[in-house]
């Protein structure tokens, strides 16, 4: 590992701990040249996912997607970011688990409103609502529908 200060190749660990979401190593490393400290994280490198979208076009895996489409659907919702964290990490974790090289949008849709149904009503239904398409208010009220039972 090189120094990102004076660029030399001699560094050493000092400490190593897993990191709270358990899929990476934060690392304190010292350079044997120049004395400085510094931290490197390690993460477990996947195979590379596609997704299949709606027009049967192909794009890589990408969590912020995730992370955005959830963050708006819990906008002004008394939900903590960690909460929020946890859930696109559990998310994330099923979507791989599958061991596919490629996964419809669709299953990923599923995957993240089943996730919010647990975790809060009002963001499952906004999420929903984008994501499902929503014409008009019959659609929305057959929806709510089904979260009330």
């Amino acid at each position: 590992m090189k120094c990102p200060f004076c660029n030399q190749e001699n560094t050493r660990v000092i400490d190593s701990r897993p990191v709270p979401d358990n899929n990476s190593i934060r690392r304190r490393r010292q350079c044997d040249e120049c004395g400085k400290r510094f931290t490197t994280y390690e993460k477990i490198e996947t195979i590379p996912l596609s997704v299949i979208k709606k027009d049967q076009s192909r794009e890589q895996f990408d969590r912020t997607k995730i992370l955005d489409g959830v963050m708006r659907a819990c906008y002004k919702r008394p939900i903590p970011v960690e909460k929020i964290e946890a859930l696109i990490d559990e998310i994330e974790t099923e979507v791989f688990n599958r061991e596919e090289k490629e996964i419809p949008s669709t299953q990923i849709g599923e995957i993240v409103m089943d996730k919010l149904k647990d975790l809060d009503a009002v963001a499952y239904v906004r999420f929903a609502s984008v994501y499902r398409e929503f014409k008009d208010i019959d659609t929305f009220m057959d929806e709510l529908k089904k979260i009330m039972k």
